[in-house]
């Protein structure tokens, strides 16, 4: 049995969006810049697609601009909200401990160039609250970007509520939604924020693709430059085939959100109750505002990476963390925000499941996880001294 559990790093593409890519890409062709017939019929094709977009999240088509997935959509927004601060004289940005790393590094850049960043402090629980928030909040403060959905632990942050502080006190708000679109309801008007950041691939559309919603009014500033697509603020010709198939993507997530949903967390249930078993293991992340598919637990005295290897030769494919960085030996950033000590957090697993998966691929998973565990501690000379009582358990 081969079971994919890793739909937190990309999706499979879905019939219905590689049917519209394939499609597309044979018919409309055409470059949607150029003024012959060609070139805007794609350019008609390009403006449905975004007012589609713009539909399924509560904005206005002039508000949607494409770009090639999360991390261009994240770099940018908050680029653009760091020169409009400066403007102002404003350079103090907020941030949580856990974000992506498209976020964390830009801040990093950011704060070589003189901007002064407060990473708020996460929960052992996975959550931040806006009160945090209106504690930070400065009169030289120019941005909050704060994710959605975390994507090792998949908590839900309670983002309109963040929303209505930052309305309140004039501060542009951003929010990585690479997790959290076509998994939850999201709405940019009830969710009172001025920036969101997608990628089509999370949701079942395909790679290299995604958008960043600008609230109308804020001024972006151009990461590529070149030719004048996007309004200007994107260049490079679209890619029209990718971008129909992330709209049809998207909607047909959103059309299936309930019904799938309600699947998928039957199914995560299922693997929580099974895998919390194991002793010395335990659940990462508040599970009452969660990802409907994510599951992410730390197993003592073991190493992720082999117990990935091995998971992966008994047919199941998961990950330890974002897929992003992957080939880092340091524990997890998020596991380590949430104060999961160093050896702790490097026996993480991540399982993320989706509505194609079934109960049997969970029972299979279920059955699995504990005898790799097992076989992997039966090695470890760590193990044998938590055993042993020379050293204490964590958890």
């Amino acid at each position: 049995m081969r079971v994919y559990a890793d739909n937190a790093a990309t999706t499979k593409m879905s019939e219905k969006a590689k049917g519209v890519m394939i499609d597309y890409l044979d018919k409309y062709y055409g470059n949607a810049s150029s003024l012959h017939s060609t070139g805007q019929e794609a350019a008609e094709k390009l403006q449905e697609a975004r007012k589609s977009i713009a539909d399924a999240i509560g904005a206005d088509p002039i508000e949607i601009y494409f770009t090639s997935g999360g991390s261009e959509a994240d770099n940018q927004a908050i680029v653009s909200a760091a020169i409009i601060g400066k403007r102002k004289g404003k350079m103090h940005i907020i941030s949580t401990a856990f974000e992506h790393h498209a976020v964390l590094h830009t801040l990093n850049k950011l704060e070589k160039e003189g901007y002064e960043i407060t990473l708020l402090d996460v929960h052992e629980n996975g959550m931040v609250t806006a009160q945090q928030v209106a504690d930070a909040i400065r009169e030289d403060t120019c941005l909050v970007t704060i994710m959605y959905a975390n994507n090792e632990i998949g908590t839900v942050q309670p983002i309109a509520e963040i929303g209505e502080v930052c309305r309140k006190a004039g501060v542009i708000f951003h929010t990585d939604a690479v997790q959290a679109m076509g998994h939850l309801p999201v709405n940019v008007k009830k969710d009172k924020v001025d920036m969101l950041s997608a990628s089509a691939h999370k949701f079942k559309g395909p790679k290299g693709v995604g958008f960043l919603y600008a609230k109308r009014g804020i001024i972006l500033s151009n990461i590529i430059e070149g030719g004048a697509q996007e309004r200007g603020k994107r260049a490079g010709t679209e890619n029209i085939p990718a971008i129909a198939a992330m709209a049809a993507a998207l909607n047909e997530s959103i059309e299936n959100m309930e019904t799938a949903n309600e699947k998928i967390v039957k199914m995560r249930d299922m693997l929580v109750d099974g895998l919390s078993k194991v002793p010395h293991s335990k659940v990462n992340g508040d599970m009452s505002s969660h990802l409907p598919g994510t599951v992410n637990m730390c197993f003592e005295g073991i190493e992720g990476e082999s117990l990935l290897l091995l998971l992966d030769a008994n047919g199941i494919c998961a990950s330890s963390g974002s897929a992003c960085t992957s080939g880092s030996l340091d524990p997890s950033h998020v596991l380590l925000a949430l104060g999961i000590p160093h050896e702790v957090a490097h026996g993480s697993l991540r399982l993320s499941i989706s509505d194609e998966n079934t109960e049997e691929e969970m029972e299979h998973i279920i059955k699995t996880v504990p005898k790799v565990v097992d076989y992997l501690r039966n090695m470890s000379p760590v193990w044998e001294a938590l055993e042993k009582g020379e050293r204490e358990h964590i958890i």
